[in-house]
């Protein structure tokens, strides 16, 4: 079998992985379901979760395990627990919509279709935008089916036991819709107001489990890299409201912290376009992904020489698969029959700092992001699940 080369691991889509961790939570409450061929009841044995009155789950949007390990220094309340933390994995690619929706539906990859920042929508060719939906010629519903956890638990009774917190631009979206349709949602824009909101729901007699989403360490990470002074302050605002939120909490809540990906930051030529690379944008039809994932999607036939160009030409800055290796490795966990095709002809994860842009289809303000994830490094593919109990 094809192994990875020695920087970058394949992810655990075990014991150790983002996908365990809601039903795992789910399950602490007593709320009961199955996904990926488990049930709740082993998720929460293997990431070792209590029986609670009470569980929280708070995801901080790119806080991954070695970075909050080497910048802990900001997070004094998170850091202070890191001791009893687990290290778990995200799938590939290591990015916010394969994540979320893997945190959502308890599935892979693979099977929600949900591959990428973009993927191509096999019916029409076109470009899809899984993040902000933007001109997408198919619902989120159609293209990702598979059930949420909590629409497995129903609308009558546990359904309506559990809550989630974030912006109100974020009821009826495009992600919400494909990654956590289901639960109540609760409005709150500042950081703080999400936290009062969620120990207000917590302390009442009718929720059992809450969600809450941050996604600013991300976006400053993503505009001055997660080694800037921006991070740390999003980061240090963070460690200060979930500090707080756990002194709020009911007491004997479990109270979880946990990310859906990592972060590397890119040098100033890390940068390769294949735009303006003959050798890379020969019989290529579309390049899907992001810049540290790349979806090569080839002219008929011509998929094997397409990767062995890519290959010679990224030489050791990335990792270059057919679709049918990928496939073998499980990359992405099983691939559903609907979205084999979704996933590139070639297939290419960058090492390093490299990343592999289209000028083509992509902005100059996304080609010149600082900090970016997708790949398989520790850095970005590692996130940490912090468990304490209140």
């Amino acid at each position: 079998m094809i192994e990875p080369p020695p920087d970058l691991r394949l992810p655990d889509y075990g014991d150790r992985s983002l996908r365990a961790v809601l039903p795992a939570a789910l399950d602490a409450v007593g709320a009961a379901t199955t996904s990926a061929g488990r049930s709740s009841a082993e998720d929460r044995r293997a990431l070792g979760l209590p029986q609670a009155p009470k569980v929280c789950v708070v995801l901080v949007d790119g806080l991954g395990a070695h970075m909050l390990a080497e910048r802990g220094g900001h997070a004094p309340f998170l850091r202070s627990h890191l001791a009893d933390a687990l290290t778990l994995t995200s799938g590939y690619p290591s990015t916010t919509a394969a994540s979320l929706t893997m945190f959502g539906t308890g599935c892979f990859p693979g099977q929600t279709g949900m591959l990428g920042y973009t993927v191509r929508n096999d019916a029409d060719g076109s470009l899809l935008n899984l993040i902000s939906w933007e001109d997408a010629t198919i619902s989120p519903r159609e293209w990702q089916p598979q059930p949420t956890l909590v629409e497995q638990l129903g609308t009558d009774s546990w359904g309506r036991r559990v809550a989630s917190v974030g912006p109100a631009r974020f009821v009826g979206s495009g992600l919400t819709e494909a990654a956590l349709r289901g639960p109540r949602f609760v409005a709150a824009d500042s950081l703080a107001d999400r936290v009062d909101v969620t120990q207000g729901l917590l302390r009442s007699p009718d929720t059992d489990l809450v969600y809450l989403y941050w996604g600013d360490v991300d976006k400053m990470g993503h505009q001055h890299g997660w080694g800037s002074w921006q991070w740390g302050e999003a980061v240090e605002l963070v460690d200060q409201q979930v500090a707080r939120l756990a002194r709020l909490l009911p007491t004997g809540t479990l109270l979880l912290v946990t990310a859906d990906h990592g972060m590397v930051d890119l040098a100033g030529d890390s940068r390769i376009d294949v735009a303006t690379t003959p050798a890379l944008a020969r019989d290529v039809v579309l390049v899907a992904g992001e810049p540290r994932a790349v979806h090569v999607h080839t002219a008929p036939g011509t998929a094997p020489h397409v990767a062995e160009r890519w290959r010679d030409v990224l030489g050791d800055t990335a990792w270059v698969l057919l679709r049918d290796e990928a496939e073998a490795l499980e990359l992405f966990g099983p691939l559903s029959d609907r979205h084999r095709t979704t996933v590139g002809d070639v297939v290419v994860a960058t090492r390093g700092r490299r990343a592999v842009v289209d000028s083509r289809t992509q902005t100059p303000s996304s080609i010149g992001l600082v900090g970016v994830h997708g790949s398989l490094t520790p850095g970005e593919l590692e996130i940490p699940l912090l468990r304490v109990v209140v």
